[in-house]
């Protein structure tokens, strides 16, 4: 395994630099402006990492594009933000920063490369935008098919949306994971004929709404009964078969039909998507999950079927197709059959509730998700003050004024840690609760007591004061 050679840098707590290696003076370059380098955005991000280190906070694995004249696309780098402590004062006296470029070397080996390439694709999250578009779409479009059909499959539109939104959150909570390098260890039964009606009926404004205004008919149907399950993640595979179902409906420009057959074998499970679309060339079922390989030209970007493949690696299965230009194709997912019975995860909250009433101070500088917050915790009974960042907030902090914070991370003017910090210096046993979209969890349990991801549910939430009170 060739190692990357490790990129290292100080500055001063207000950003002046101090020293850098070789491998930071080649990539970065010698201007006193450390992130000159840096695409304009990155920069912006690059010096309020550094500015929340300077007060103490640890970011790891911040994603940069640094511009090189020798290449014709940025190169990513990955960075760590590590505050050196003055002993005298509550800030850092200087900041080391490390981290190391994410592209391949020319002398690794076709196999090697294709692995590293992906590996980087994986931490530039290519491929979540073309998920986003996918549930952001089908969300819209319940929303267009609600507006249209009124208040009689308000339910069923309502529950769409919901998944849809659960999905959203699974995607980047899937992409946090793979930042902190933490890995899935547990699978749940997942019924593929209920899944597979969930994903048409997901989809039904692409295939039935708007090929309907252009007068073309599109029909989708399941023959799937009821089958033995299988263990996996219910929404990675509803991605994978939401991207069949586009994909399919793209191939059918007059109309057409799409059908989902299963087969159960002895050792394995396997699902059939077919169509009756324009089909592929012989050289194009040679490509088409490799990333990055579209025939859709600018609207496609290569990755949905590479992503889908990589996700039936993971369940231990696999994904193939056959087709016949002006006959169809069918694609086959593969999957191993539960040998064992599997013990159901359960996430349901077992701690109980206090239905008391509490007085609690909100931060977040997003009016959106400050306003949400509030109004739920408002319907629960709770006196709600909100602050819209952290110097704010601090005006309303007096001692045993109220009974809980919680507080986003990520502000402008001041972070969620700086903030908490600033109140245990005016109530040091209130308790605060970090409530964070950020991938890195790690906080000082003197200073903040919990750490909740968003989104978030308020059952959860109302738990975590319970416990805490």
């Amino acid at each position: 395994m060739i190692e990357p050679e490790l990129l290292v840098a100080t500055c001063s707590a207000d950003g002046v630099i101090l020293s850098r290696n070789s491998a930071w003076s080649g990539l970065l370059g010698e201007s006193q402006d450390i992130w000159a380098n840096l695409q304009a955005e990155d920069a912006d991000i690059a010096r309020q990492n550094l500015k929340e280190a300077s007060h103490g906070s640890l970011v790891t694995h911040a994603l940069f594009m640094v511009e090189r004249k020798d290449r014709d696309i940025p190169v990513p780098v990955l960075l760590h933000f590590i505050p050196v402590q003055d002993n005298s004062t509550s800030r850092s006296s200087s900041v080391a920063i490390s981290g190391e470029v994410l592209s391949e070397p020319s002398t690794w080996t076709e196999s090697q490369t294709h692995r590293h390439r992906m590996e980087t694709l994986g931490r530039m999250t290519m491929g979540m935008a073309h998920d986003f578009n996918n549930l952001l779409s089908g969300i819209l479009g319940h929303i267009e098919l609600w507006k249209i059909e009124g208040s009689e499959h308000a339910d069923h539109h309502l529950t769409t949306i919901e998944q849809a939104a659960r999905d959203g959150a699974e995607l980047i909570s899937k992409v946090q994971r793979y930042i902190r390098q933490e890995v899935r260890t547990t699978f749940e039964q997942i019924d593929l004929t209920a899944l597979v009606s969930e994903c048409i009926s997901f989809t039904k404004p692409y295939w039935y709404n708007e090929p309907r205004r252009q007068g073309i008919e599109i029909l989708i149907s399941s023959n799937l009964r009821e089958l033995p399950p299988i263990e996996g993640s219910a929404s990675e595979l509803r991605d994978v078969l939401v991207n069949l179902i586009l994909n399919a409906v793209h191939v059918l420009p007059t109309g057409g039909r799409v059908v989902f057959n299963a087969h159960s074998k002895k050792d394995s499970m396997e699902l059939q998507v077919s169509d009756t679309g324009t089909g592929m060339s012989s050289e194009v079922q040679k490509r088409v999950f490799d990333p990055l390989f579209t025939t859709k030209g600018d609207r496609g970007t290569g990755m949905g079927l590479a992503v889908a493949a990589g996700i039936l690696r993971e369940h231990g299965g696999s994904i193939s197709v056959t087709s016949e230009l002006g006959t169809g194709s069918v694609f086959t997912l593969s999957f191993p059959r539960v040998l064992t019975e599997v013990v159901p995860v359960f996430n349901s909250v077992t701690h109980p509730i206090s239905k008391s009433s509490k007085r609690i101070l909100v931060v977040d500088d997003e009016e959106m998700v400050r306003n949400i917050i509030s109004k739920l915790l408002t319907v629960r009974g709770h006196e709600v003050t909100s602050a819209s960042s952290g110097p704010e907030a601090l005006s309303f902090v007096k001692p045993r004024i109220f009974d809980f914070v919680i507080t986003d991370q990520g502000m402008p003017e001041m972070s969620g840690r700086e903030f908490a910090h600033q109140v245990r210096k005016i109530d040091p046993t209130i308790p605060i609760i970090l409530l964070t979209g950020d991938t890195d969890l790690r906080v000082d349990l003197g200073t903040i007591n919990r750490v909740m991801t968003k989104p978030f549910k308020i059952n959860e939430l109302e738990a975590a004061m319970s416990e805490l009170s």
